[in-house]
């Protein structure tokens, strides 16, 4: 609850920043008539608004397990990771559609040092919104929230590119600013791909090896563990759930036998980050075997 409390506190926070910061370049995009300001707005809207579906899903998160839903609801953070991937398509698809229609039909920018300014407080917004969010999820183990934070990295760099077509359109480049508003999709759908690969992986119960790795060690080194057999791990939420096989000497009775599986237990606890719950299957060597 601690953890979802504190990713919580961290979308609401980023949803103001980034909020205020798209309300600043849709005034300026508006006067201005730039393309890639209003692609770089839409994408800052959406990424601010992803701050819902993962604010859901950490409420949600937070509710005990029932009958119905017996590991709790861990997974609605998986769901919002969904959510973000529709967000980042449908801005992307805005995005492009905007710059193509300015490239058949261009008209001049306005104002050129307001939008400049305006891209130049979109990349800084998005960039304190990135660090906030990576930190966080790292803290807190939740995949989500760090992709929302590389999503919003790479939006402080297609900000970026809007000082490009500002700059342009002061040369007297009239195609600038659409084609900036071009390369600025082809970087959205490059953070789709990646959204879609780390979301993928965690619905797809995706872990990382070294994890496993760790866990291998530390029950070998269990005392009474005779051997190891297989170890899984899956993600519910921002939280780990384990299960693992060990050997123990056959001679041994069920009380020891169990007491050596909740030592095993207690090993991987404290071995592995954000390790929730444990399921230990105890099974043994022939009475006498070496």
């Amino acid at each position: 609850m601690e953890s979802s409390a504190e990713g919580l506190r961290t979308l609401w926070v980023s949803l103001l920043v980034l909020g205020a910061t798209a309300a600043a370049q849709a005034v300026i995009a508006a006067l201005s008539g730039s393309v890639a300001l209003l692609g770089d707005t839409v994408h800052n809207v959406a990424d601010a608004l992803t701050a819902v579906p993962l604010g859901v899903a950490f409420l949600l998160g937070r509710r005990a397990a029932n009958r119905s839903y017996t590991y709790g609801y861990g997974r609605a953070e998986d769901l919002a990771g969904v959510a973000v991937v529709l967000a980042v398509a449908a801005s992307s698809l805005v995005a492009g559609w905007t710059a193509v229609e300015r490239l058949l039909h261009p008209e001049p920018v306005g104002h050129l040092w307001a939008v400049a300014a305006a891209a130049l407080a979109g990349c800084v917004g998005n960039e304190w919104v990135a660090r906030y969010r990576i930190a966080t999820g790292r803290r807190i183990g939740s995949a989500a929230l760090v992709a929302d934070g590389l999503h919003a990295r790479t939006d402080g760099l297609t900000s970026l590119a809007v000082l490009l077509g500002a700059g342009g359109g002061a040369l007297g480049w009239r195609y600038a600013d659409p084609v900036v508003g071009l390369l600025i999709t082809v970087a959205i759908l490059g953070v789709l791909r990646g959204t879609v690969r780390e979301v993928g992986r965690r619905l797809m119960d995706a872990v990382d090896p070294a994890l496993l790795d760790a866990a291998e060690r530390e029950l070998a080194g269990v005392d009474g563990v005779r051997g190891v057999g297989a170890v899984r791990m899956r993600w519910v939420g921002h939280a780990l759930r384990a299960e693992a096989e060990v050997v123990v000497d056959g001679a041994l009775t069920v009380v020891a036998g169990h007491r050596v599986a909740e030592d095993a237990e207690r090993a991987l606890i404290r071995a592995v980050p954000r390790l929730l719950a444990v399921t230990v299957h105890v099974d043994h060597v022939p009475a006498g075997a070496r």
